[in-house]
């Protein structure tokens, strides 16, 4: 979930995906069969799947789990194709929302996507309606480390932006140099727990009452716990306390 509070978002939701470790790893599985598909299985000349190879390694998928469904991608076993569609719309108080899927079955996803939004006080847009507003961006996130060490290494290799979150420091890079900014900051010695790409806003709505913040928060949770949902992308900002109430 992309805007001012993701990665307090992440952090508190972290408990809960701990215990829906299947689902995750059902989702990764998926990004890594459809990289593999579309670029080859060679993971070094396909930075798609090497980013998402990488991603299932660090929610600790086994390596022979991800060695299958790369077989799958390319054809070598038999597996389900997937497709990726997108779909845009709004939660309450205008937060834009877009949703990223893997489907076999655009017609089942399409209509459960508006399901959910309709259930949660949101709707459905059409395409084009929100997407205008966010930007594709690499995201690699160091736990610890000396802030001043971290950004003279993330600005040698490219990054553009980073902001520091309790002992994390969230660097922003293109979408191409995500692979090259975290292999400078792991061969600086510095620990990244996570490196991906993501859809940044370029604006916020701020939801200040916790009523309507906590109605954003379940149509986002909602939506993001469909099978066929990879990642759900907001322009909320909703400040901390609440987002430690609604997922603590």
């Amino acid at each position: 979930m992309s805007g001012h509070s993701k990665w307090a978002t992440t952090k508190y939701r972290k408990g809960a995906q701990d215990k829906a470790r299947a689902k995750l790893f059902a989702k990764l599985i998926r990004q890594v069969e459809v990289a593999a598909r579309e670029g080859g299985s060679d993971i070094n000349a396909n930075a798609s799947l090497r980013a998402m190879y990488q991603k299932a390694r660090d929610a600790s998928v086994p390596s022979d789990t991800i060695d299958r469904a790369i077989k799958r991608g390319t054809g070598e076993l038999e597996g389900v194709r997937y497709e990726a569609v997108n779909y845009e719309g709004y939660a309450p108080s205008g937060v834009a929302v877009i949703v990223e899927t893997l489907t076999d079955n655009r017609n089942r996803t399409g209509a459960d996507v508006r399901n959910l939004f309709t259930r949660n006080g949101g709707s459905l847009a059409e395409p084009g309606a929100v997407s205008w507003q966010f930007e594709r961006k690499g995201i690699v996130v160091v736990t610890g480390g000396d802030e001043d060490r971290v950004m003279e290494v993330a600005t040698e290799a490219g990054a553009e932006d980073m902001t520091q979150d309790g002992d994390r420091f969230v660097v922003t890079c293109a979408p191409n140099d995500v692979g090259a900014l975290r292999g400078a900051l792991e061969a600086a010695g510095l620990t990244v727990e996570s490196a991906e790409l993501s859809l940044e806003p370029s604006s916020t709505v701020v939801v200040s009452d916790e009523a309507e913040a906590k109605r954003v928060l379940r149509l986002i949770e909602a939506i993001d716990d469909h099978d066929d949902v990879q990642a759900v992308h907001a322009n909320y900002d909703i400040s901390d306390e609440v987002l430690a109430g609604f997922y603590g």
